[in-house]
């Protein structure tokens, strides 16, 4: 287990669709370790594996004192009824927007034994599932924000490079 670095933007490993999971094995057992500690600090609440160069369909998470892992995560249900708020991200250090998020989202996939794990939630697990999983399909939460609010990130990301 360790402590990973996060990857930052403009790192291209962020804007990559993170590859299935096809073996559990060692790799993979350290990968979750790593996850796990890495999202196991203060201000933490979601961490793909992109973020920390890998390039697999894995990510944890902190949420009121749970940490979890999921393998291989896809959203299966999000619910009509919206929550705004707003959003931040490790790869994205020091920038917050108002990001428009479904107010529940169910994830499926599989634990380290192969076994289903279907994990759900309101309010901030939602936005975390929602999150993570965008991660994992290459996508950052400044790709979701209304234009002129994307411009205005964009900016301000430009001006911290």
């Amino acid at each position: 287990m360790a402590m990973r670095d996060i990857r930052v933007i403009p790192d291209p490993v962020l804007r990559t669709a993170c590859e299935e999971i096809t073996t559990i094995d060692d790799r993979v057992r350290g990968l979750v370790a790593d996850l796990v500690e890495t999202v196991d600090k203060e201000g933490r609440a979601g961490l793909a594996a992109n973020q920390i160069g890998v390039n697999l369909r894995a990510f944890s998470w902190n949420i009121e004192d749970e940490i979890g892992y999921v393998l291989n995560p896809r959203l299966v249900e999000l619910s009509e009824d919206t929550q705004d708020g707003g959003e931040g991200c490790l790869s994205v250090p020091g920038l917050w927007y108002p990001t428009t998020r479904a107010w529940y989202a169910k994830v499926v996939g599989i634990d380290l034994d192969g076994n289903e794990v279907v994990v759900d939630g309101t309010g901030l697990m939602a936005r975390c599932l929602q999150h993570e999983t965008d991660h994992l399909d290459g996508k950052l939460y400044l790709d979701r924000l209304e234009r002129s609010v994307r411009k205005q990130a964009m900016r301000e990301l430009r001006e911290r490079l």
